[in-house]
């Protein structure tokens, strides 16, 4: 099998680990703007690569900024892609990447919650026990300020947990977006008045859903509440929590409230999982890719469904119409005189 990954930076080279890890013999290759002291081969145009390459699979882990251009480029190519999300900025025109990704035999965005034993059981707990969401409450952010990569804002960020409501109990249904508000600043190197927060509240058939996204949250915090009703009128709680204190190390507990206190339902707790040298920090990525491997290598269907192209634009509509509507405040001027662009000593900071 062969990869070319579009941009081995930080995302690239964590998707160039977890292809390694799969055990089939996979051949590497990269696109960038310089060559870098890595082994593989380098093109300077992602034409050039495909021509020459022949890859069976492309990985689009540029900034943010640039996905739509990235994925524009692979007009032609008929095998598999992987892309960062979120698909594009609210800036960019959809149709070129709609056309550009025509041929393609499969598609899989990384949106690698999906791939959490957390988000697993939640998701197939809601089914078989018939649960509808009441309400859905979500804080999700990190430190992201004086970064030195180009990006889009907190669209970027709160794409997760919108995905993980939509996919863990919408059963179908899609979240319809009711207020937001937000907040712009100079976080990034990408401008003065950047959406770096955005708090929103939406409807997800019965359910409410509330929730607030950050860039700028200083300590990271991936979790979600869920209040859902059972068949019989009864309400089920839910709390899951991701990513805490480290990368796949993610949390969950259900449980109903008795007369004799809460009556737990089920819990489990990922952080106390061995992790296999070599797979620190790539447990849920790892799953994505060896999904995609056996799918490409042999056909072999997903354990967990893609994030397939359908998917991505109905996201990608959702972020635009939050750009669009938000009511924001700011400017906050966080560095007033000029930034020093420090080097990176915690890259899980900014992942």
């Amino acid at each position: 099998m062969k990869v070319l990954i579009i941009g081995l930076g930080y995302a690239g080279r964590r998707f160039k680990k977890a292809f390694e890890n799969t055990g089939v013999t996979t051949g590497f290759s990269y696109v960038g703007r310089t060559p870098q002291d890595v082994g593989i081969p380098f093109y300077k145009t992602t034409r050039q690569a495909i021509d020459e390459f022949s890859p069976d699979v492309v990985v689009v882990s540029v900034p943010d900024i640039s996905h739509a251009e990235a994925l524009g480029s692979l007009e032609g190519f008929n095998g598999f892609v992987i892309a960062e999300k979120p698909l594009m900025t609210p800036q960019d025109d959809p149709e070129p990447v709609k056309r550009a990704l025509g041929l393609v035999s499969g598609f899989c965005m990384d949106l690698v919650e999906r791939y959490s034993e957390v988000t697993a059981f939640l998701r197939d707990f809601v089914r078989e026990e018939g649960l509808e969401i009441v309400r859905c409450h979500f804080t999700w952010g990190k430190d992201r300020i004086n970064d030195h990569r180009t990006t889009s804002g907190v669209s970027s960020e709160v794409v997760h947990p919108i995905d993980l409501v939509q996919w863990i109990c919408g059963q179908g249904q899609e979240i319809s977006l009711e207020t937001v508000l937000g907040t712009r600043s100079d976080f990034s190197v990408s401008g003065k008045g950047v959406l770096d927060s955005v708090a929103l509240s939406a409807r997800l058939g019965p359910g409410v859903v509330t929730g607030y996204s950050s860039f700028v949250n200083i300590t990271r915090r991936r979790e979600l509440d869920f209040v859902l009703r059972d068949r019989s009128g009864g309400l089920v709680y839910a709390n899951a929590v991701y990513d805490t204190p480290t990368w796949d190390a993610d949390r969950l507990r259900i449980w109903r409230r008795t007369d004799d206190g809460d009556a737990v339902i089920h819990s489990l707790d990922t952080s106390s999982n061995a992790v296999p040298s070599g797979f620190e920090t790539v447990v849920k990525l790892g799953r994505l890719v060896d999904d995609v491997t056996r799918y490409v290598t042999g056909g072999g269907r997903p354990r967990t469904p893609f994030a397939g192209l359908a998917d991505a634009f109905q996201l990608q509509g959702l972020l635009n119409e939050m750009e669009a509507v938000a009511r924001t405040t700011g400017p906050v001027s966080y560095f007033p005189h000029g930034r020093k662009i420090l080097r990176e000593a915690d890259w899980e900071r900014l992942g």
